[in-house]
This record gives C-alpha cells, structure tokens and sequence, in this order.
C-alpha cells in the first residue's frame, strides 16, 4: 500500500512543455487585454504627443510577441521531462487552495476574520492542533494585528460585517 502511494507521489503530473504553453496561453491572454485596453483610450501620436495607451500598448505587443516566441520554442522542443510530480503538486496545492480561498474571502469577511479563519485552518489541517487551540491563537493573533494596523497605525484595511457589529 505503502509502495503504490509512493509510486502515485512520483508520477508525473505535469510536463515542462504543457507548462510552456500554459504560461505563454495565460500572459497572451494578458497581453491581449493590456493591447486592447489600451488601444480603447487611444495609443497613437498625437500633434500634442503620444497618447496615455502609446507605451502600455507597445509593451503589450512585445509581452505578447515574445509569449508566441515561448510558445514556438516549447512546441519545436516538445520537452517531456516533468515540470512537477503528482506528490509535488500536492503539497502545492495544500497551500495555495486555501490562500485563494483566503483572499476571497477578504472580500466577504474583511481581512481579520478571514485572516483568522485562515490561520486556524492551517493550524488544523497542516500542523494537526485541535481546533481548541488554533481558534483562541488565531483571534488573539488578529486582536493584536486589529489594535496595530487600525488604532495605532491608522491603517484601513478591508473589514467585514463582524467589523461593522463594532463600530468600525
């Protein structure tokens, strides 16, 4: 059993040119829309001079240019070797799940009880403490980040519903 979970870990999930291209396909994607935005406000010359979008415009172009470059190099290439491994990919996805679910969360909640909820999820998930004790330490941890950023510091940062409840 042992065996087959070790031979799951190091199978390859991902190969270096199937990583290529997605990258390529998503910074295209990008560039697109720096082009397209750009092109909407204006990006030519004018007798006054260049337009808010004629440099955005032109990165835009270079950025896209040299993603089509990547693009061609990772088909003409076609490396197989594995970008990462099933057990790798794992362990990334333990941490970067919760911290996209964090930061949409911050929306909703503010970023004290999301921050909170978030600590205590690790504390449990990956450091294996009963709730008993991540709970208390998270809403301590942000007490003490509420009292520095917003009554010492006078920092606003995004707050939720339990925030309002108290005034703030």
């Amino acid at each position: 059993m042992l065996e087959q979970q070790e031979q799951g870990s190091s199978r390859p999930a991902v190969s270096y040119m199937t990583m290529e291209l997605v990258v390529a396909v998503v910074i295209a994607a990008l560039a697109a829309t720096v082009i397209w935005s750009n092109y909407t406000i204006g990006a030519g010359w004018t007798e006054d001079g260049p337009q808010a979008g004629y440099f955005p415009m032109r990165i835009g172009i270079l950025i896209l240019a040299a993603t089509v470059a990547v693009a061609i190099q990772a088909l003409r290439k076609r490396d197989r070797r594995p970008f990462v491994h099933v057990g790798e990919l794992r362990q990334v996805c333990v941490v970067l799940i919760p911290l996209a679910l964090y930061v949409a969360l911050i929306h909703f909640l503010g970023i004290y009880v999301a921050s909170a909820l978030f600590v205590a999820g690790f504390m449990r998930a990956v450091g294996k403490y009963p709730l008993w004790k991540g709970l208390p330490l998270a809403a301590a941890v942000m007490a003490v980040l509420f009292w520095v950023f917003e009554m010492k510091f006078l920092v606003p940062l995004p707050k939720g519903p339990l925030e309002s409840l108290f005034g703030y």
